[in-house]
């Protein structure tokens, strides 16, 4: 009996050691989290040194943080969806990828959740919130893309057009204005002091679908091909001939306004963090001029969101939770120099360099002839989109070909894409 004694008992130690390390000490759940953000290697290494240390400290869940392009995440998670083997716990991506997600059927409905402490920013909510009422992502961090002027450049300002007119994006302010100042500072200098991002991994095409084009033609690509387009081409090819030609070599705008190569830039607000931050007593971050048809602009909204059939949703919640709580949110500003979508965030942004970035897109998102345009969704063909507006940027402005020629042959290309993906023209 003894015996039968001691094997019962050595099978119920063995039985409470397997289940103690199930609860405790075993294996850490693991959330996939597949984002098309923060895949440059600087921020890349913020999510791995700090967001996710952070979370995995806190609730004692890991993170497997996968970087992709967004075909490479609409091709993985269309296949996953299909075949009912779905790994993505989290998917972070742009609105209009996160819409085209929902539009497919693969997006929880995230509409009876609730997230305290935290009140997000109305038009963003909207944005994530279809027509049948389901939120299918939360709105996580926003961004645009803005003009940096070293104040130097205010030395050289034509006439009628002054520094506050810049700083507060008045009427003024115009892409006429713009061309005149360059000009200026040219005949004066020497200098060639526009700079725009129009390397390989630049962000030039939607300095040209997301600002000229709404700015001359009321829209991003419906009137591609328009008389107004057109003049458009025109008015940048004039505009080039005062931008630094090293241009074509510079993904961000950063290093050239340190170094000085010029003295106006366009970019994303994320990329030219590092100027403001470095030498901010040198930089002002203002507002886009204004066109015929009134000041266009992009605003970048990023989201997260939870795919049908997530392997685990609750941790998936729990990493959504955390990544929208203000005081992470302003730690994104602070690294990253994305903006916070929830108010509390916002109020919270720290006097300094932050402070400089945070007035000039405020500044510019009040302006009375505001015209906001959203990146199209149009899922794989996204590349597409990008590469007609960069094809006709070096056929028309670095190449000098014809613009009516040009439009007229890569217009239909442009129209196509927009009926094949069954999306209306932005």
């Amino acid at each position: 009996m003894d015996r039968y004694l001691k094997v019962i008992a050595t099978i119920l130690l063995g039985l409470v050691v397997v289940a103690s390390g199930c609860i405790g000490g075993g294996e850490v759940t693991k959330v996939v989290w597949a984002s098309t953000q923060f895949t440059p290697p600087q921020e890349r290494a913020f999510v791995l040194d700090e967001l996710i240390p952070g979370f995995k400290e806190e609730v004692k869940i890991d993170v497997e943080f996968i970087p992709l392009d967004y075909p490479d995440l609409a091709t993985r998670l269309e296949a996953e969806e299909s075949s009912g083997k779905v790994t993505i716990d989290v998917i972070a991506d742009l609105h209009g990828g996160l819409d085209y997600f929902n539009a497919k059927g693969w997006l929880e409905d995230l509409s009876g959740k609730k997230l305290e402490g935290r009140t997000f920013i109305e038009s963003y909510m909207k944005y994530a919130t279809d027509k049948n009422g389901k939120l299918f992502y939360i709105p996580w961090m926003s961004a645009t893309y803005v003009m940096v002027v070293n104040k130097e450049a205010f030395k050289y300002l034509p006439s009628g057009l002054t520094e506050q007119d810049v700083i507060q994006g008045t009427e003024k302010w115009t892409y006429d204005a713009l061309l005149a100042w360059v000009k200026n500072i040219y005949e004066r200098t020497g200098k060639k002091a526009f700079g725009l991002p129009a390397g390989p991994k630049g962000l030039l095409h939607r300095f040209i679908h997301g600002y000229l084009y709404p700015s001359f033609t009321g829209y991003e690509a419906k009137k591609f091909d328009s008389s107004e387009a057109i003049e458009m081409w025109n008015y940048f090819k004039e505009l080039w001939k005062y931008t630094n030609p090293a241009s074509t070599t510079w993904d961000t705008m950063a290093d050239p306004l340190l170094q000085g190569e010029v003295l106006i830039a366009w970019d994303h607000t994320a990329r030219i963090r590092d100027a403001i931050e470095t030498k901010p007593e040198e930089f002002v971050v203002v507002p886009v001029p204004r066109g015929p048809k009134g000041r266009g602009f992009i605003v970048v909204l990023a989201g997260l969101a939870i795919p049908k059939n997530a392997p685990h949703p609750e941790e998936a919640w729990k990493l959504i939770d955390y990544l929208t709580r203000p005081e992470t949110q302003v730690k994104v500003l602070k690294e990253v120099g994305f903006f916070p979508t929830v108010k509390e965030a916002v109020n919270a942004v720290p006097e300094g360099p932050l402070k400089i970035l945070v007035k000039g897109v405020t500044a510019q998102s009040s302006t009375r002839d505001a015209l906001i345009v959203m990146i199209p969704n149009l899922g794989a063909k996204g590349g597409e989109f990008s590469g007609i507006y960069r094809e006709a940027f070096k056929r028309i402005v670095l190449k000098g070909e014809d613009p009516q020629k040009v439009l007229s042959e890569l217009g239909p290309k442009l129209h196509q894409l927009f009926k094949e993906q069954g999306v209306e023209e932005p």
